[in-house]
This record gives C-alpha cells, structure tokens and sequence, in this order.
C-alpha cells in the first residue's frame, strides 16, 4: 500500500450527508439504487449504489451516509454518477459507512 501526505488527504472531500430518496436502477449491470443525497452547502448529489442485497429503498431514506464528492461524474449507463458513497464490502453485501452521531449535512470529515 503506498503511503500518501496529509496534502493529499486534504484534496479528498469526504463529507457527510442525509439520503432524499433511494429508486430502483433496473438499467443498472448489477443490482442497483439511485440515491439522491443532500450534502448541505454543497448541493444535492445523486449516485447508483450497489447496496441491494442489505438496504432497501425504504431503509435507505433518512439514512445519514458518507460520500466522496469532488471524484469526476461518472456516467453509469443512463444515469450520471456525481459521488461515491462509501460502504464496506462483506460476503452478505455492501455494508454503508455510518455516522456514530448525526451531523450537519456537508460536514467534512477531519
């Protein structure tokens, strides 16, 4: 693993946010939502999310996340990806990074 400086953790804006609203994606390869998230002062994102297997569109609304949001957009066959939310891949599914309190929506992470 290569060893990176606080300079170039310092470009990665990881940012907390509250899920709008989750959609089914069935244009998606592999099974999909579309996730709309409001990161406060920096605007409403949207991404597809491969979280199926764990969440459904009812457990994701509501849901404070965490998402990488100054990556270049991603197109995502008919859909334009503008953040990458964050989770951790187990053998059961895609487990989404948690908050262990709330925030305010856009709060970088530090």
């Amino acid at each position: 693993m290569e060893t990176i400086s606080w300079t170039d953790f310092e470009k990665v804006m990881i940012v907390a946010g509250t899920i709008m609203r989750a959609e089914p994606f069935p244009e998606a390869r592999n099974p999909a939502w579309k996730v709309w998230v409001d990161f406060g002062p920096h605007g409403e994102k949207k991404t597809s999310a491969q979280v199926t297997d764990l969440y459904t569109a009812e457990d994701l609304q509501g849901r404070q996340v965490i998402g990488v949001i100054n990556f270049p957009e991603k197109q995502i066959g008919p859909f334009r990806s503008e953040f990458l939310l964050t989770g951790f891949p187990t053998a059961e599914g895609v487990v989404l990074a948690a908050l262990e309190r709330p925030v305010p929506n856009g709060t970088r992470l530090a």
